[in-house]
Parts: structure tokens; sequence; C-alpha cells
């Protein structure tokens, strides 16, 4: 009987540390009073924007929030999503400024949400940069020929299976996605030199999937400053016309089972986007060891 009175009480106890730390673990999940800032997240390997859209249009229509901080902490993802997010951004700062706020990594498509931005902030050591695309495509021929699989593909198209795992790749095809790329690529270049006010060969000279930290990108014009979250929401506070310091509030996240909690790590948050993002999709993603 002790024994399970015991592990009803441990059990009570998880349950509410765990509702705490949900309901709590948040910095202002509302304004305490009048007006403030909205901050809105956008994390992990970006692969499905609905969220993020939702937030912006969101804080655009509320009269409470006078300006937006947008906290990227993210290597990118697939070419459609940050590009939904990034037109979303430019809509939302006809109406409100925006603060793009770099974490860790803002690097490929997680800068491309950023350069939409009115003001673009980050650390000095901030991961960003890897202004590029890429596609990547596995050939197992030999190793199921190996193993004895044979596999067969019915096709109405010369290219209907461009990048097939069963074969290897053609000249004329790899050329064919090499066009394919280099059009995406443009439209990346084309975005930050449009989102940032700078001339497309300064885009151009280090759009080579370069990584830079946020004091060299600083240095070279592709963030405004350097500073943290809180500096980012004290800019944001000031362009909304907010007086001393800014109130904040969170976007309202879904609910979460305590299962999605153990599922939403970063580390597992990253290995399933990147699962998700696949790798016949091109992507504005950074991959560490790779250009």
């Amino acid at each position: 009987m002790f024994s399970l009175m015991v592990l009803c009480t441990i059990g009570v106890a998880m349950v509410i540390a765990v509702t705490a730390l949900f309901m709590f673990g948040k910095r202002g999940s509302g304004f305490e009073f009048g007006e403030g800032v909205g901050i809105i997240e956008v994390e992990g390997v970006i692969v499905d924007p609905k969220q993020t859209l939702t937030y912006l249009r969101e804080f655009r229509k509320n009269d409470r929030v006078k300006a937006i901080v947008l906290r990227i902490d993210s290597p990118g993802g697939g070419v459609g999503p940050s590009q939904e997010i990034y037109e979303e951004v430019k809509r939302t700062r006809r109406v409100k400024h925006v603060v793009a706020s770099m974490g860790s990594i803002a690097a490929s498509g997680g800068y491309y949400v950023a350069a939409a931005a009115d003001h673009i902030m980050a650390n000095p050591g901030t991961v960003t940069g890897s202004i590029s695309v890429i596609m990547e495509f596995a050939n197992l021929e030999v190793l199921f020929e190996k193993i004895g699989i044979a596999a067969y593909v019915l096709k109405s198209g010369e290219y209907k299976d461009v990048g097939s795992p069963f074969r290897a790749m053609r000249e004329e095809e790899k050329e064919l996605l090499h066009e394919f790329i280099g059009s995406v690529h443009n439209q990346f270049v084309t975005a930050v030199a449009e989102g940032r006010n700078l001339p497309m060969e300064t885009v151009e000279a280090i759009a080579d999937g370069r990584i830079l930290s946020g004091e060299q990108a600083h240095a070279l014009g592709f963030l405004d400053s350097l500073g943290n979250l809180e500096d980012a929401i004290r800019l944001a506070g000031e362009l909304g016309g907010i007086k001393g310091e800014p109130s904040v509030m969170y976007a309202k996240k879904k609910k979460f089972t305590l299962l999605d909690y153990l599922m939403n790590s970063s580390a597992l948050t990253d290995i399933v986007g990147r699962i998700r993002l696949s790798p016949v999709l091109p992507g504005y993603l950074y991959v560490p060891g790779k250009p």
C-alpha cells in the first residue's frame, strides 16, 4: 500500500510539473496591459509554413501588437515553404515593423526568411549565410546488383525518373537539373537583393554556399546590427512607437501532449524535418560538411 501511495504521489508530481512547463515555460503569453511586441518563433527545418503564416496574419490584425519580432533558429528547409514565409513577412511589413532576430543559426532558408524583415539582428557568432540550393540523389544500382534486387520503372516521359536510385544519372539529366537549380538559386539571390536593398552582384559574390558569422554578415551588409533577443524586442518596441520597455506576446502554439513535447526537442525536430524534406526536392538548407 505504501509503495502504491509513493507511485501515485510521483505520478501526480510529474503531471503538475509538465502542466507547469507548458503553462509557464514561455515568457509573456500575453500583454500584461496595453500594447506590446509580438514574437513569432521559426525553429528547426522549415518544412510546413502554415503555422508561421497564421501567426503573421494574426499579429498583423491585432491592434495591440505594434511591432513583430521574428525569432529564427533554423538551418533553412524547403524552397517553397521559405518563399511563402518571405512573402508573408513582406506583406506584414506594409502594416507593421518586423525585426528578425537570429539565434544560434539562421542559414540558407533561415536567412531567406529574415531578408524580408525591416531590420535583421544577430549575435556575433550566429551561423548565417549559406545562400545556395542543394539537391541530393543516391545511386544504389551496384548495391542492388550485389544483393540481387532488380527494379523496373515504367514512365511516359524521358525525364520522369530523373534522380532514380536504380541507375546512374545521364549527363543530359545532370544538365537539366543544373538549369533547374540555377533558376531556384537566382530566385534566392534576387529575394535577398530586394529584401536587403543590395546590388545583385554584392549578393552573388557570397552566394556560393559559404556560411558567415553574424559579425561577418554585419560587416558585409547582410544584417543591420548585432544583439540578442532582448535587444531585438527593444528595437521593435521603438519602431512600433512604444514608450519604455515593451510587453511581449508569444504566438500561441497548439496544445501539446506529453508525447508531442518529447518529440519536439530541437534534435528530433531537425531529424524529422530533414526526413520530410525529401532529397529529391530542392532545398534552401544548410547541411554541415556540404556546400
